[in-house]
């Protein structure tokens, strides 16, 4: 029997930046739906990727010296990694730079000119590069006007400044479907969620009127020329948007993954980019005549205190950091527990510390270990017979798992994580309670109630599979590590399915004889103290000034050799340093150098390059530094000062 398809996607990501764990969350999000339809059975594909055209793009390579497409390779890089680390289970990682895409858009323009729904024009309108996006007047945060009150800029909601642009544009007639668009959202009410999208929508955007929208720009080459009007490239929106088909091979040669998978199940996003996926996106697929995803879910941000997450602010946590420290599990649930569906979720460094304690160390991996330690203390660590209810309190917690996995289905069909969450933890909370009710170390007292002990042991053992079936799409690492503790071998015993068939546990032998905590529980101070320190603003840099003059003795006093790079690697938890050995001709020195978001270290082995030799030596992560290599900066890029290969290592530079 085929299975049936199941096609998610995340936003593809603006690589403008790194990534922090408002990105990470929509694509666990994604990851977790992608792994529990899996595990029902679904063929699934997942994709995510990255946005990798645009002005903004275009700036901020030439800021660093190199070119647009160096950027975005290293940012993909950087994207792949991440994702990596973050064991999301994606199909394909697209980017709007691969070969194939851009003759799939080239194909798509060309025909939507053709039948009239795209049209040549000029366009003038207050533009934010921050945002790739236009804004009209009444939609500025704040607006600037001069003496006479003429408007002369303003802010977008984003914060980032707008600049009037006025070219010729290519432009898509978004207001020929917008009645078509709004019978479809009467027609299909489940189509945006939440639903207080929808009546955004509705009411701001579509009954007020839909501008026809500008698709292309002249004023910056990065991006994918129209083909019959090459001085245009075409718009980040079309460009964007269409990933979601252009990965499946639409206008390709073989169409049949989008003949598979299309229409997509889900399209999960931001709520702030919900108006291009509900009324862009949808016009664009009616003007091409093909289906319309089955749904869009807008969800919240996850936000600091001080609000919204901002580079600016100095309030921005990395995923990369809290793994680092306390593990992808603690990450993944705390980022699917915390946000409400719909609504923003508030990141603190108390409620991470705190439901990485009480839910993960005590409520699950104390009911862990409490279980497998009794059955090995009471039965030698094997497990006895199902032998069906042994009273109310049995069949009371049969129930409780019953009425919860039915919840837990509930949530997982419409996304609301928190809410399957907890059904999770009800059944463990309950569990939990049911170990004190039957008091099993006085059952264990009495031979005659050798029986009621033995069913007390394959309940809680029974509710434990449960409870690490129904977690696997959550966390990666605690459930397989409850099924080795427990010796639960057989992968039928880990399936969704074998969920109904209550009591049907099977141990491949004695469980772990000393049952090791699967969450260790956090210094709740130092914790604390340690995630407030990454969320501390960083001190504004003062200006930059005019280099203070010095003497010709001033420079004497700095000692320059020449040295070849011998052996370069990373340093252990610093995403920026580098270890390396020199040989500067009569000694060879280590130094650690602050280039490893530039260089690889294969890359800058057998380099000839400039060390400081005579710095006091330092301690940087508990590696002695004993010098400094020279660099030339330009924006965030380091670029390491080399010397022609013919000099002599140890010659002094004067």
């Amino acid at each position: 029997m085929e299975k049936p398809t199941y096609y998610i996607t995340t936003p593809i990501y603006y690589p403008s930046g790194k990534l922090h764990i408002g990105n990470a969350y929509t694509t666990i999000a994604c990851d977790v739906t992608a792994r529990y339809k899996r595990m029902r059975g679904y063929d699934v594909y997942y994709l995510t990727g990255a946005d990798e055209h645009g002005q903004k793009i275009e700036q901020k390579a030439d800021e660093m010296g190199i070119s647009p497409q160096k950027y975005v390779d290293d940012m993909a890089d950087s994207m792949k990694a991440l994702w990596s680390l973050l064991e999301i289970t994606h199909d394909q990682f697209i980017r709007t730079t691969d070969e194939g895409h851009k003759i799939a858009i080239q194909k798509i323009f060309d025909r939507l000119y053709e039948q009239g729904d795209i049209y040549l024009g000029e366009y003038e309108g207050w533009y934010s590069v921050q945002d790739e996006e236009f804004f009209t007047e009444t939609q500025l945060e704040e607006v600037y006007k001069d003496e006479a009150g003429n408007m002369i800029g303003g802010v977008a909601p984003s914060g980032h400044e707008v600049e009037l642009i006025k070219e010729e544009s290519y432009f898509f007639r978004m207001s020929k479907y917008a009645a078509r668009l709004e019978k479809y959202y009467e027609d299909n009410p489940g189509f945006i969620q939440p639903e207080a999208r929808r009546n955004e929508m509705l009411n701001n955007f579509i009954r007020p009127g839909l501008e026809d929208l500008a698709v292309s720009r002249t004023t910056f080459d990065w991006g994918i020329p129209v083909k019959s009007n090459p001085k245009h490239v075409v718009y980040v929106w079309i460009d964007a948007l269409c990933n979601y088909i252009t990965a499946l091979g639409y206008t390709s040669d073989d169409e049949g993954m989008f003949e598979r998978y299309w229409p997509a199940d889900v399209h999960m996003i931001g709520k702030e980019i919900v108006r291009f996926h509900a009324i862009y996106w949808p016009i664009m697929l009616m003007a091409l005549d093909l289906p319309l995803p089955k749904k869009i879910v807008g969800h919240g941000w996850l936000v600091m205190k001080d609000g919204k997450m901002s580079k600016s602010k100095g309030n921005v946590i990395y995923p990369e950091m809290v793994v680092e420290r306390y593990g992808l599990d603690a990450l993944r649930y705390y980022l699917m527990r915390e946000v409400p569906f719909g609504s923003d979720g508030v990141f603190t460094p108390e409620a991470f510390v705190n439901r990485t304690n009480y839910d993960l160390a005590n409520d699950l991996g104390n009911l862990v270990n409490r279980t497998i330690s009794m059955i090995n203390k009471y039965f030698d660590g094997e497990l006895p017979a199902y032998d069906g209810h042994g009273g109310p309190l049995d069949e009371n917690l049969e129930q409780t798992v019953y009425d919860n996995v039915k919840l837990y289905e509930e949530g997982m069909e419409e996304m609301e994580f928190n809410k399957s969450l907890r059904a999770v933890w009800t059944i463990i909370s309950r569990t939990n309670k049911y170990i004190d009710e039957t008091a099993p170390w006085i059952l264990a007292k009495d031979d005659s109630e050798r029986d009621a002990l033995g069913n007390v042991m394959i309940h809680l053992a029974e509710n434990i599979r449960i409870i690490a079936i129904l977690l696997k799409p959550y966390l990666t690492h605690g459930p397989e590590e409850i099924f080795r503790q427990m010796n639960i071998t057989d992968p039928e015993q880990q399936t969704f399915d074998s969920i109904m068939d209550y009591g049907s546990i099977k141990t491949a032998g004695r469980m772990v004889e000393k049952p090791k905590p699967i969450y260790p529980r956090l210094g709740v101070e130092e914790e604390v103290a340690h995630i407030k320190g990454l969320m501390t603003p960083k001190e504004p840099e003062e200006p930059a000034s005019e280099a203070a003059e010095i003497t010709i003795d001033d420079f004497d006093k700095v000692e320059m050799k020449v040295a070849t790079v011998i052996n370069a690697e990373g340093v252990k938890k610093a995403d920026k340093l580098l270890k390396i050995q020199v040989d500067l001709g009569e000694e060879k020195r280590q130094i650690i150098s602050g280039i490893r978001e530039s260089y690889e270290p294969e890359e800058i082995v057998g380099k000839k390059v400039l060390v400081v030799t005579n710095l006091k030596p330092v301690k940087l992560r508990g590696e002695l530094s004993e010098g400094m290599i020279l660099t030339a900066e330009k924006g965030n890029h380091l670029t390491l000062i080399s010397v022609p290969s013919g000099i002599e290592n140890g010659s002094i530079v004067k």
